[in-house]
């Protein structure tokens, strides 16, 4: 008996990577799983292969039960669809995990507006699509798991990823919104920054010796380290845990602190445009958060 049995939930993006690798993990832990992936290229081109077909296979072999939908999390039929199959096949859906996402890198003044609304059409609509298509079953059964993978590009910083750091603090707002609107049937909804060698972050440019250094820190990073935790924020064990931005970093998992104010300045009766000029810096400057990107944050080796 695993940590999900008796349970079925929706994974996007799991034919590859992360995605594929939460999928079997929900599945050896006794859930029933639709495996949604498009099949698409790294930056969202169309693809030819059917990933989803092949983890479908493996958890199938391995005893599981799970199935393929290759629709696309971008639209809103393509999540409602996800939904049916779940229902359609097994009769109910108590857990969605949004993994997919594609990349679009490229420094701010050259990105295009195409650039910028696949990423986030995909990371951020796609989390919407898949959290409401699930919400309405959610709401009517009084319980139900979601799961988003945001992304340190958003939490801390990263340079050439301005769409997708938008998209994924973005997808971590939606997260928090949603655990507050839906906590009162039930409903949880927690976000997960994975660090984890796959094609997305192999994709990433080595253009100097630290840099190289970095990317040679991700390699030793398994994405099969990063399922557990979800798999466990899918399950009755985290049923008290809402709202929640953790990061998986090899055997590190870490809990991300949510914004809050660090410092105020009053002035009786208000401010000038003046007043606040000769006072603002001085008054903040000793506060202000460094533009850091992740490699300063997460600069030591991984713990392994």
């Amino acid at each position: 008996m695993g940590l999900l049995s008796g349970k079925v939930g929706i994974v996007t993006g799991a034919g590859r990577g992360i995605g594929a690798a939460i999928a079997l993990e929900l599945a050896r832990q006794g859930a029933a799983v639709v495996v949604n992936d498009l099949g698409a290229g790294l930056d969202g081109s169309a693809g030819t292969d059917s990933p989803a077909e092949l983890i479908v296979q493996q958890i199938v072999q391995a005893g599981g039960q799970a199935m393929a939908n290759t629709r696309s999390v971008a639209e809103f039929a393509g999540a409602q669809s996800m939904v049916h199959d779940a229902l359609r096949q097994w009769g109910q859906v108590d857990f969605a995990v949004h993994n997919a996402g594609i990349v679009r890198d490229v420094i701010f003044h050259r990105m295009t507006e195409e650039d910028f609304d696949s990423v986030i059409a995909v990371h951020l609509k796609g989390g919407f699509n898949l959290f409401r298509a699930c919400s309405d079953q959610f709401k009517e059964q009084g319980h139900g798991a979601l799961v988003a993978m945001t992304s340190t590009s958003g939490l801390i910083g990263s340079v050439g990823q301005a769409n997708y750091a938008a998209a994924k603090l973005g997808l971590v707002a939606l997260t928090k919104s949603v655990a507050l609107d839906m906590q009162r049937y039930g409903v949880r909804a927690n976000a997960v920054a994975p660090f984890a060698w796959t094609r997305m972050t192999a994709s990433i440019p080595a253009k100097d010796p630290a840099a190289q250094a970095r990317l040679a820190r991700l390699q030793q990073l398994d994405p099969a380290q990063v399922a557990p935790l979800v798999a466990v924020l899918c399950s009755e064990a985290a049923k008290d845990i809402n709202g929640q931005v953790f990061a998986v970093r090899g055997s590190e998992i870490t809990l991300f602190e949510p914004m809050r104010p660090t410092r105020s300045l009053h002035r009786h009766g208000g401010w000038t445009s003046g007043d606040l000029a000769d006072h603002l810096g001085a008054a903040f400057r000793g506060s202000f958060a460094p533009l850091q990107v992740t490699a300063d944050v997460f600069g030591y080796e991984p713990l392994t």
